[in-house]
């Protein structure tokens, strides 16, 4: 059968055929017709069939050979209890502006019924006048789940509660949702097109590699925590994003071909800073427990105090030191000038080589030779914490730092805390980290301040035994 045939396509060539054109504009109409992804069927001014393409085949299973020169759909495509109210309400398409929208059943040609939404509109003559009509079709749930889509995509960059950028095959942002815009810190037009970098200082490589890996081998199982920093006008904001992907093709390729990425993120920093920190904390308690029992089996009290300090440093600090106040402990600062400067006397120290435990202790006892102003001194004089850090020094300059405060030369982050006991000053612990931690915080200071206190202890009951 030919396309003309099947498309409904009338021949009215003589013998000697009509002139090229015409039968060119045939083909090229009735390729046309059946390559629509919707069914068709037009009528005449009189209601005769006079198209019928590929897809209104598949749906009704009538071939165009069946439907072409019929006149309206009684007894074959509608039951005829029914023809007379839809072939007037197809019919009135032609005399009405615009498209006419309608829904009915039609039958099949095994006797079903298939529930069809219609789109109707008049064809006009050279005069103005309709000469026709074509209707266009679909199956009602095919439809509904076409509208269900594109309303979930209108939903999804409008109003949802959470983050989602369509991202292109180039990994830059093509859409972005008022939740994205916000998160990014930037407006939902200005991030279009951008490379990522622009707007995260940290993070950006891996979030590239998950889209790649997404664009080259699909979404991944499950979503994935993905710390970032945003760069704001008031600065970078570090973020976690629990993000989940998908890869997006389009759907009229013979292959898929891949368009970009759904990229849909929530932000979960202040769940997972919590989780953080209840683990730490749990993990800190437990090595405090852990020391307790250890030291509790030193009949030295001197290496009770280092085996306290040995527990303490996993997963804290990579060195520490213990100096003790030369002469003996001091009472609480009393603000006076003439207060005698403090000396202080290298107790126990990690080795200086790799971070880690395994302390030495009793060292020689000379005095350490810090600077008035050192942070272990300060501590003694203020009988409280102090922190000091190298900051984003060049590592030159972070080494010559750490060098004047005769600490190991990776060192770019210092904790004091003072060992207290009996209201006395007893001397200071020195937790230092290198470039790959962070700097102290403050739960960093408390914890070092419950580790001195045991300390303190264990080096008071010391003296008291040596006395």
């Amino acid at each position: 059968m030919s396309a003309s045939r099947r498309s409904g396509a009338t021949d009215e060539r003589g013998a000697d055929g009509p002139e090229q054109p015409d039968r060119e504009g045939a083909d090229l109409l009735a390729a046309l017709l059946d390559g629509m992804d919707a069914a068709l069927c037009a009528f005449d001014a009189d209601g005769v069939v006079t198209h019928w393409n590929r897809e209104a085949e598949r749906i009704l299973g009538w071939t165009a050979a069946e439907a072409v020169g019929r006149k309206g759909f009684a007894g074959w495509a509608v039951r005829s209890a029914d023809a007379e109210e839809i072939e007037g309400r197809l019919l009135a398409a032609m005399r009405a502006p615009g498209r006419q929208v309608h829904e009915f059943a039609l039958l099949t040609k095994d006797g079903g019924r298939v529930l069809v939404r219609t789109q109707s509109a008049a064809v006009r003559g050279p005069d103005g006048e309709p000469a026709g009509l074509y209707c266009a079709f679909s199956e009602v749930h095919t439809q509904i789940d076409l509208e269900r889509s594109i309303a979930l995509s209108e939903s999804l960059f409008e109003e949802a509660s959470w983050g989602v950028v369509l991202v292109d095959a180039d990994l830059r942002p093509a859409v972005v949702n008022a939740h994205a815009a916000r998160a990014l810190g930037t407006g939902r037009t200005s991030v279009l097109g951008r490379p990522l970098g622009d707007l995260l200082s940290q993070g950006v490589e891996e979030l590239e590699s998950a889209l790649t890996h997404v664009l080259a081998e699909g979404a991944p199982r499950a979503p994935a925590d993905i710390w970032v920093s945003v760069r704001t006008p008031d600065g970078e904001r570090r973020r976690c994003w629990s993000s989940g992907f998908l890869r997006l093709a389009s759907p009229l390729a013979e292959e898929p071909v891949p368009l970009g990425v759904g990229w849909l993120f929530l932000d979960v920093t202040e769940a997972r800073q919590a989780e953080q920190e209840a683990s730490q904390l749990r993990f800190r308690s437990q090595q405090l427990h852990r020391a307790a029992r250890a030291a509790a089996e030193c009949e030295d009290p001197a290496e009770a105090a280092t085996v306290q300090l040995d527990f303490a440093l996993a997963g804290f600090a990579d060195h520490a030191l213990i100096d003790r106040v030369a002469g003996g402990p001091v009472g609480d600062p009393d603000g006076t000038e003439d207060a005698a400067p403090v000396r202080l006397v290298r107790l126990a120290a990690t080795p200086s080589g790799a971070p880690g435990p395994s302390l030495r202790s009793g060292v020689a006892g000379l005095p350490v030779r810090y600077d008035q102003g050192h942070p272990a001194v300060q501590c003694v004089e203020r009988a409280g914490s102090v922190r000091a850090s190298a900051g984003t020094m060049a590592a030159d300059r972070a080494r010559a730092w750490a060098r004047a405060r005769q600490w190991p030369d990776d060192t770019v982050h210092g904790l004091c805390a003072a060992l207290r006991s009996r209201g006395r000053t007893l001397g200071v612990v020195t937790f230092l980290r290198g470039a790959g931690r962070s700097a102290f915080e403050r739960a960093d200071a408390a914890h070092a301040e419950d580790v001195a206190l045991r300390i303190a202890a264990a080096l008071d009951l010391a003296d008291a035994a040596g006395e």
